[in-house]
């Protein structure tokens, strides 16, 4: 009996740089020999690989927090590859309980269908839309029948559904999981094989979702992707995750100046993990502009340029520059020389202080109802920037706080 060869792989200097273009800035890489051949082979035939990233429609915007794997996505389509932008209108019924320890409420047809109106359009932002495969998981989901979601349940284990964190926890804890839940990674999955993906992306609380589609691709008999995990940005407030539901995001259609002052608002300490979550420069740059601040550099400088190059990307930098210029205009002209400087308490367990509170605690409101209502009259501003968000929520750092044209406290949470 004879044997077919394998084919030999050729590991050529340019599959060695789309290498280094995947594992910059990832969290993990399964398997990474896999990927590296099919690199090689990709690059032997001249076939582009499929790379796919599915988000849910669970609000209108795609926030920056998304675009860590997206920029990733453009990183790979750059080199050639076939992008799949994957909009899981069908799964957001299910809800994804990726993180959660309670069921999610799942949204109606009526919400996915305005949410997801405009997320192409937003990932265009991002994307090269002439070199981008959209789809919506609605196209088989919908279609897949009784028969054959029981065909898909039967390739997969409860004992191992059972292995995914938030599950045991649960279960464990005695707080009710609903059967629909398991489908949603089984659905995720399917729409690997469906999709014939040589690799998944997704931030690191989706790594069960994306092996059950290794898993399943090799049950109908395809060849598994690979997975790329990237690291999750934390949101405004430094300590949770950016979420739209705990409204703690910038969403990449959000006005310019809203964008700056948005990044301006964060902490010192988290400033740094969104440049490098976030920011082009190389990571040279960045350590060289680090270097400066812990040698003495104003750290809002750094802040500002990061601001800067942020609402450039999602703008231009003609309106960059225009809100650079409206902050340096609105610090020089409202800010006295001397304004009341306090000390506050974070939150419990050191996490953030919502900003109706923190007015309250400053002295700057009666009440949290009026810091509410000075927030919704566009009195309140942090940092210079409008507060338009009443859910914003500050972590540990210094503050400038203002109230109107006249009440001002400079604010350190610690």
């Amino acid at each position: 009996m004879t044997h077919a060869k394998t084919p030999e792989i050729i590991v050529t200097n340019r599959v060695k740089e789309a290498l280094a273009v995947t594992l910059r800035g990832c969290e993990e890489l399964i398997p990474q020999d896999d990927w590296l051949k099919k690199l090689a082979r990709s690059e032997a035939t001249g076939t582009p690989l499929r790379i796919k990233l599915g988000l849910d429609p669970t609000a209108p915007d795609i926030h920056i927090g998304h675009t860590v794997v997206l920029n990733k996505m453009r990183q790979l389509q750059d080199l050639g590859h076939t992008v799949i932008f994957l909009i899981g209108d069908f799964t957001t019924l299910i809800g994804d309980p990726s993180g959660r320890n309670t069921t999610r409420p799942p949204l109606t047809r009526e919400q996915i269908e305005v949410n997801a109106q405009t997320y192409y359009r937003q990932a265009s932002m991002v994307l090269d839309p002439s070199k981008t495969e959209i789809r919506y998981n609605s196209e088989w989901g919908d279609t897949l029948g009784s028969r054959g979601m029981i065909e898909l349940a039967a390739r997969y284990t409860v004992a191992r559904m059972m292995e995914r964190n938030d599950f045991h926890d649960r279960f464990h804890a005695g707080t009710p999981i609903s059967v629909h839940e398991f489908l949603y990674p089984l659905m995720q999955g399917y729409d690997s094989v469906v999709l014939k993906s040589d690799l998944e992306l997704g931030g690191t609380d989706q790594k069960f979702n994306l092996l059950v589609g290794r898993h399943l691709q090799a049950e109908y008999g395809q060849e598994p992707q690979c997975i790329l995990t990237m690291p999750l940005l934390e949101g405004l407030d430094g300590i949770e995750k950016m979420s739209k539901s705990k409204n703690n995001y910038i969403g990449i259609s959000e006005d310019a100046n809203t964008m700056f002052a948005k990044v301006l608002s964060i902490s010192d300490v988290l400033m740094w993990r969104w440049y490098t979550l976030l920011s082009f420069k190389s990571e040279a740059a960045i350590a060289a502009l680090k270097a400066e601040v812990a040698a003495g550099r104003n750290p809002k400088d750094a802040k500002v340029a990061l601001a800067k190059e942020i609402t450039a990307r999602f703008h231009s930098a003609a309106a960059a520059e225009a809100a650079e210029q409206d902050f340096i205009n609105r610090s020089k002209g409202g800010v006295p020389d001397e304004i009341a400087e306090l000390t506050l308490p974070l939150g419990d367990g050191g996490g953030p202080v919502g900003i109706a509170a923190l007015l309250k605690m400053a002295g700057l409101a009666a009440s949290s109802g009026e810091g509410n209502r000075l927030i919704d009259g566009g009195g309140v501003r942090v940092d210079s920037g409008v507060v338009s968000d009443k859910g914003l929520k500050l972590g540990a750092g210094a503050y400038v706080l203002q109230v109107g044209k006249r009440k001002f406290a400079r604010v350190t949470l610690a």
